[in-house]
């Protein structure tokens, strides 16, 4: 038996993986990258996450 939410996200984590192939040639396989270039990149997108996060909860808001 197959849970449809565990199988949605696991089709969007294979397009994301798509998108990311086609747009940087490459794939999280790279080994160009150091242990601190990866961090820096989780850092970035946790950042952009939290921006995201902050913007919902203004809308969210607004609506009171």
């Amino acid at each position: 038996m197959a849970d449809k939410h565990v199988e949605s996200v696991i089709a969007k984590y294979r397009e994301r993986s798509k998108v990311g192939i086609e747009k940087y040639n490459t794939t999280l396989e790279r080994d160009d990258l150091s242990v601190i270039d990866w961090l820096k990149h989780a850092q970035e997108e946790a950042m952009d996450f939290s921006l995201y996060i902050e913007k919902l909860m203004s809308l969210l808001n607004s609506d009171k």
